[in-house]
């Protein structure tokens, strides 16, 4: 538990390629944090459900019904191209 409650606290950044998938977790926040990130939720079955791009530090995002978050670099999203609808292998991601 205190792991997913941590998250990315205390971090400076995170690197292109690096990200931390939470679950179960409909929402965020980003209180405290000293960089922006990309939200991506997700459906149990790793479906997109919503893509937050860059969201700042002392924010908050929901998706209601969303099972897990990856949390990812700003601009990696889109990046990769990531949409809602597509599907990511939460076994691979974590």
């Amino acid at each position: 538990m205190l792991p997913r409650m941590k998250g990315l606290l205390g971090k400076r950044e995170l690197v292109a390629g690096e990200g931390i998938l939470i679950q179960p977790a409909p929402s965020i926040h980003t209180f405290f944090m000293r960089f922006a990130i990309d939200v991506v939720f997700l459906a149990k079955d790793g479906e997109v459900m919503k893509v937050a791009p860059n969201v700042g530090a002392w924010r908050m995002r929901s998706c209601r019904r969303a099972f897990a978050v990856l949390e990812l670099p700003a601009g990696e999203a889109e990046r990769r191209g990531i949409a809602v609808g597509d599907h990511i292998d939460k076994a691979e991601a974590s």
